[in-house]
């Protein structure tokens, strides 16, 4: 009896060894068919806002402060008086410029008469030639005292009306830098006030020569077409993320480029009647660049980078094994990815089950796998492909090897 135990112990050990090792099942992937679909392209770019015009008041004469005739941060129209400077010393020498006129005026009928009766005698030879000339001398001086006291009057009703210092343009009103009473001087450096008009108002954007340059190619190569729109129409968004109610026009682009940062500065106007808008703010330009006919769009979740940063993403084949697709990125459209190269309609990217698969592997689709997200022309910013914080994942194990990338 134990030599038949024993041998049924090492037949069952046996058996034991002779089974075959388990295998692991095939992972279940869920993927997204690639298809193109009109996508609209529009650029983001950050802005700041500045006054359509500005007036910085300084006084045009030296007097004292007798008035200030505003509230500071009012609005202000064109022509308003604004402040008075002490007229007294301005009507005294307008008054004397006058009355040194009225002196030669007076001067002149006996000065000419003279001299045209020396003219006479000088032909019968009953004057010298030179009591003529004194004569001729003499009228010649009259005549332009009475011009040089006409300007120093004219100069003078000049300065007495810059006493009343009036508003160039329309607009707000700051603060004033002087008070009543205090002295100032023709041309100061220090502004007594400054007006700024805010309707309409500037909104300056810079953009670089680089993505114009890429932007005009693209439209050349037909990569992407113009929508029918008004291109010089923008969009303006808030620091709060909401649109702004006006839409502005792009006036113009800088001429030149800026050395420090390579970027051209373009130049928006918008209506801004109830003053939203104030100089010195930060706002977001959306323009339209135009439309990608065959545009393709996949989550941010199916693209991942390897050791170098190069974007990446896994698909299935025909025969349900997984490969590994370089990537080039455009942009970010809300939570998807523009893709520009690297896919075609059609292919089968991988989006969920990721974690346990590498290229080559076989794999079974999931039957929830979904389809494309949909893009709106609204959604498409121009940003740079490693601007999203989640476009990717950072499992170590979604990593291809170096030789596969």
């Amino acid at each position: 009896a134990a030599v038949v135990l024993l041998a049924a112990l090492a037949l069952c050990a046996c058996e034991k060894k002779k089974e075959a090792p388990k295998q692991r099942p095939i992972p279940q992937v869920t993927t997204m068919t690639v298809r193109t679909e009109p996508v609209g392209l529009t650029t983001e770019l950050p802005g700041r806002v500045a006054c359509f015009r500005t007036a910085e008041i300084r006084p045009q004469v030296n007097g004292l402060i007798t008035k200030r005739l505003f509230t500071e941060g009012s609005t202000i129209k064109k022509g308003q008086p604004l402040y008075e400077i002490d007229p007294a010393p301005f009507r005294a020498a307008l008054d004397s410029a006058e009355a040194a006129l009225v002196r030669s005026r007076s001067q002149l009928p006996s000065i000419e008469s003279r001299a045209v009766r020396y003219k006479e005698l000088l032909a019968d030879r009953a004057v010298s030639q030179q009591d003529y000339d004194d004569a001729a001398a003499a009228l010649a001086q009259v005549k332009a005292d009475m011009q040089y006291w006409k300007t120093a009057m004219e100069t003078a009703r000049i300065n007495l009306g810059y006493c009343s210092i009036t508003a160039p343009i329309s607009g707000r009103i700051g603060r004033s830098s002087v008070t009543q009473g205090a002295i100032v001087t023709a041309y100061q450096p220090v502004a007594l006030a400054t007006i700024r008009q805010l309707d309409p108002i500037y909104v300056e954007v810079p953009q670089s020569r680089t993505a114009m340059l890429h932007l005009r190619d693209r439209l050349n190569s037909g990569a992407i077409v113009t929508n029918g729109g008004d291109a010089n129409t923008v969009e303006l968004l808030l620091e709060d993320g909401s649109v702004y109610s006006h839409k502005g026009s792009l006036q113009f682009s800088e001429v030149s480029v800026d050395e420090t940062t390579g970027s051209v500065t373009m130049q928006i106007i918008v209506a801004n009647p109830d003053q939203t808008l104030l100089p010195g703010m930060f706002v977001r330009a959306r323009m339209d660049e135009g439309v990608n006919p065959t545009g393709i769009l996949i989550p941010q979740e199916a693209v991942s980078r390897d050791h170098k940063g190069a974007p990446y993403a896994l698909t299935v084949n025909g025969e349900n094994t997984v490969e590994l697709k370089m990537l080039t990125l455009d942009r970010t459209m809300g939570t998807s990815w523009l893709v520009a190269s690297g896919l075609v309609a059609g292919d089968r990217v991988i989006v969920q089950g990721r974690q346990f698969i590498r290229p080559g592997m076989p794999v079974t689709i999931a039957p929830d796998s979904t389809q494309p997200p949909a893009s709106t022309p609204s959604s498409a910013s121009n940003q740079t492909p490693g601007s999203a914080g989640n476009e990717e994942s950072k499992n170590p194990a979604e990593t291809p090897a170096k030789g596969d990338a």
